[in-house]
């Protein structure tokens, strides 16, 4: 049994072995008294576990490894990954069962503390608690879960750029964000599907790029016309990589919310924006000019009419012939009154 550190972590390690039965985990603390006391009690645990045939305390760390293996089928993987890293940072070497209601809470407070949404903030709880659950029910690590509250969030939030922010942030933007988030204004991919994209799925000759089903958020294949823009940005990195559309230094790009991207939103003056918004400028041109919302649908990939229905107030041009049309067959300022002087008229 021994106490030591890693050269990757700034926490104490434990390691014990007992009949046969060995673990090698964080403390999560770098106070080394704190960290001879879990010791201590992991020591003792590990005694009845082997002796008197209780079930073993398992760490956070062994839940979230388990659980990797077992969900890479997952369309949502990099985001998971993503929000996990955060919570590992809070979690690291805890017991399941130490990851009560008032963790949850605290998780809560310090993602708010850091200035990141209410939508950011419940995505860190939801993922906490797919691991959690699958903890309980499947693997029997965890006898009961904890309460978990999730903070309201704006329905139908729509933020798009207007022409002068795209002119202001492309400037901005290192080049290898900047062809991305071109593509992304041009064809309204999500953020998922333009890292992915491979040279593979895409046909210069016919003018057309695709979306596997299997790497569609809806589990359909979306058909992706190139626009001459488009084309244009293809044109860009063509000869880049052998496989990736887009790469930086020769890899593909795996995080684009990055403090480059952070840094150039601060340089360009744009607030309240994130990466997915590109997706929301899109749909909101295209219903700007004159895409019916049943074509905006085929082309964004939605598998829910309702989830185009909040750009269709953009488009409300094509209304207005209707509106004239009762205006025309019913005036309301025949004859009736005068709006001048609120008098009726005799």
């Amino acid at each position: 049994m021994s106490l030591y550190k890693r050269k990757d972590s700034p926490y104490w390690w434990v390691k014990l072995s007992f009949s046969g039965t060995a673990v090698q985990r964080s403390t999560g603390t770098s106070d080394r008294r704190k960290a001879k006391e879990l010791h201590d009690r992991w020591a003792a645990q590990m005694w009845d576990e082997v002796k008197l045939g209780r079930k073993p305390r398992r760490s956070w760390d062994e839940a979230v490894v388990q659980w990797l293996k077992e969900s890479t089928h997952r369309k949502s993987r990099d985001t998971d990954l993503f929000h996990l890293r955060w919570l590992q940072s809070h979690l690291e070497g805890l017991e399941l069962e130490s990851i009560d209601r008032v963790k949850v809470e605290s998780l809560i407070a310090a993602g708010l503390a850091e200035g990141v949404s209410n939508a950011t903030v419940n995505r860190r709880v939801q993922i906490l608690r797919t691991v959690l659950r699958k903890a309980a029910t499947d693997w029997e690590w965890l006898d009961k879960l904890p309460k978990f509250r999730f903070l309201k969030e704006p329905k139908g939030r729509v933020r798009f750029l207007t022409q002068d922010e795209e002119s202001r942030l492309m400037a901005a933007l290192p080049s290898h964000l900047r062809t991305m988030a071109a593509f992304s204004l041009c064809t309204g991919l999500r953020q998922a599907n333009v890292k992915n994209l491979r040279w593979a799925q895409v046909d210069l000759v016919r003018q057309l790029a695709w979306v596997n089903a299997e790497e569609a958020k809806a589990g359909k294949a979306i058909a992706v016309p190139l626009t001459t823009d488009a084309l244009a940005v293809l044109k860009v990195v063509e000869g880049q990589h052998p496989e990736y559309v887009f790469t930086y230094n020769g890899s593909p790009v795996t995080q684009v919310g990055t403090k480059a991207w952070r840094g150039a939103l601060q340089r360009a003056g744009i607030e309240d924006f994130h990466w997915h918004d590109l997706r929301h400028t899109w749909a909101s041109r295209h219903v700007q000019n004159g895409t019916p919302l049943y074509a905006l649908q085929a082309l964004g990939g939605w598998s829910d009419p309702e989830m185009v229905q909040r750009y269709g107030h953009f488009g409300a041009q094509h209304l207005a012939v209707y509106a004239q049309r009762v205006a025309d067959a019913v005036p309301v300022l025949s004859s009736s009154y005068d709006l001048a002087t609120h008098a009726t008229i005799q």
